[in-house]
């Protein structure tokens, strides 16, 4: 069972990369509904995108959540992000903070980038902390943001040198799969 639910997923991502929705639709949806967690977050993109099915806000958070609760970090990052715009829930950016922060710890480039903008900015309850905000910003454009990179530049020029330097201590010494600094000893605003 096993070998062939990972060649179904297989088919169905093939099928949906070469936007082959209806045959994606065919191999994921019974793979989401029974577990499959890669499925559950692929069946979540088809019905955020509208591709193959009805576009349909609920039933991608829906699934989304479903990976997320697994600890899929894509799926993380997409129900933090639905919190934050308040997409087919409340908006909420204390809540977008759970699963921003759950996927920025898995070293999703992505969430480590908008984690950095609520620190900066003093969203979501976050504290107004530059130096956790270059952190965040420093692993993302390590893991390829260039977005991150440049509001990490940004940001450098309202930081001391103690500041840049506890930055890059912090992401020099984080690693993947454990728990993101809360706050920083010089940072706070």
């Amino acid at each position: 069972m096993h070998s062939a639910a990972l060649a179904g997923f297989a088919e169905g991502a093939t099928a949906y990369n070469s936007k082959n929705y209806t045959v994606a639709l065919r191999e994921i949806e019974p793979l989401a509904k029974a577990g499959n967690t890669d499925a559950e977050h692929l069946l979540g993109l088809m019905y955020y995108m509208g591709r193959g099915v009805p576009q349909d806000y609920k039933q991608a958070l829906s699934w989304h959540r479903r990976a997320a609760q697994k600890g899929k970090a894509d799926a993380q990052y997409v129900v933090g992000a639905m919190y934050y715009t308040g997409n087919a829930v409340i908006q909420d950016h204390k809540q977008a903070v759970v699963w921003f922060r759950k996927a920025a710890e898995q070293g999703h480039a992505d969430a480590q980038q908008v984690l950095g903008l609520m620190y900066r900015y003093h969203i979501g309850g976050m504290p107004q902390d530059n130096v956790i905000a270059y952190m965040l910003w420093n692993l993302a454009a390590a893991n390829g943001s260039a977005n991150a990179a440049e509001q990490r530049a940004a940001v450098m020029r309202n930081m001391t040198q103690e500041q840049i330097e506890e930055g890059q201590s912090l992401s020099a010494s984080w690693k993947r799969g454990t728990p993101l600094p809360r706050a920083s000893r010089t940072g706070g605003g």
